[in-house]
């Protein structure tokens, strides 16, 4: 029985909160923004910042119509599937939170509230639920919120910091590069023991990795909550050109970013931050990226899934 009922809910696809994906080609998945009559594709300009609540930054250049909800209505949020005959895979609605303008355009924020999706049915989603997701901190609003949120994927990088003897290197999604500027944005936890640091001394790298290192970047994820040791490490590193932070010799390429702005978000910080070097290092294609498990699904069942990582 026990069998029976896997097969009919996920068939052999390994149960997780999210699925490890890399992207060949270039993303399918699609997502606009509604505010009254107005709807703008956003996939490229859109970014997931915090998750308690759920906070999405989306950018707008200055010659752009900002069709953001003012603070008192209602704006929505539909992700699609693919571009041709996509369906509404989640349909979020969204409050304005706040806003950071810059002479070129406005980052607007945006908050989450309800939340349909519409990866499989109903039912089969709540059996879902109960049989894997539910626990005391995991109701069925977080669920579809996580879900809804990553139903694009979202690309995973790493962050290097080092301060006297402080070093840190940690994988994070929560983070968007500003198309045509030298603009990044990030969500980093409250929680993370190196967030301190980067505010005080406004300093910190990105750097873009290749998915074949899966195994070496997810060792690292540990260490939002505590520091390296670089005679720890288990790979070799360079040094950034101008801070002389960490960076993995496997690195696609990195950023020296400079922090200018921070705001409290929830269970996360938004650090808005400057490019001020760049530095190409290898040409390894294909990145890591995060779905939901319910988006995997979802794609599986359509047969158009990414290859799982």
């Amino acid at each position: 029985m026990k069998k029976f009922i896997r097969n009919y809910l996920v068939g052999d696809i390994p149960v997780s909160e999210y699925s490890t994906v890399t992207v060949r080609n270039e993303i399918i998945e699609k997502v606009y923004l509604e505010a009254g009559h107005i709807k703008k594709d956003i996939s490229n300009t859109h970014w997931l910042l915090c998750l308690n609540p759920i906070v999405f930054g989306i950018w707008f250049r200055k010659d752009e119509n900002i069709i953001a909800p003012g603070k008192d209505s209602l704006s929505k949020m539909y992700f699609k599937d693919s571009e041709s005959d996509g369906i509404d895979v989640a349909v979020l609605e969204l409050t304005l939170l706040d806003k950071i303008e810059e002479e070129d355009g406005t980052l607007i924020l945006l908050k989450l509230g309800n939340v349909a999706v519409n990866h499989v049915s109903r039912f089969k989603t709540w059996v879902i639920f109960y049989r894997y997701y539910k626990k005391p901190e995991q109701n069925f609003y977080k669920l579809k919120s996580y879900s809804a949120a990553y139903s694009y994927p979202r690309k995973v990088r790493l962050i290097s910091f080092k301060e006297n003897n402080w070093f840190n290197i940690f994988p994070m999604d929560l983070v968007g590069d500003i198309p045509g500027s030298n603009r990044y944005v990030f969500g980093l936890r409250h929680t993370n023991v190196t967030l301190a640091r980067i505010i005080e001394t406004k300093k910190m790298v990105v750097s873009e990795i290749p998915y074949q290192f899966k195994d070496l970047i997810y060792q690292l994820g540990k260490h939002h909550r505590q520091p390296l040791s670089e005679t720890k490490l288990s790979f070799e590193i360079i040094q950034s050109d101008i801070y002389k932070f960490p960076v993995p010799v496997w690195a696609v390429s990195y950023k020296e970013i400079k922090v200018v702005k921070t705001l409290n978000l929830g269970s996360h910080m938004l650090l808005w931050g400057e490019e001020i070097n760049v530095r190409n290092l290898s040409n390894q294609s294909g990145h890591l990226y995060h779905i939901h498990f319910l988006h995997y699904l979802h794609q599986k069942i359509k047969e158009q899934a990414y290859p799982l990582i």
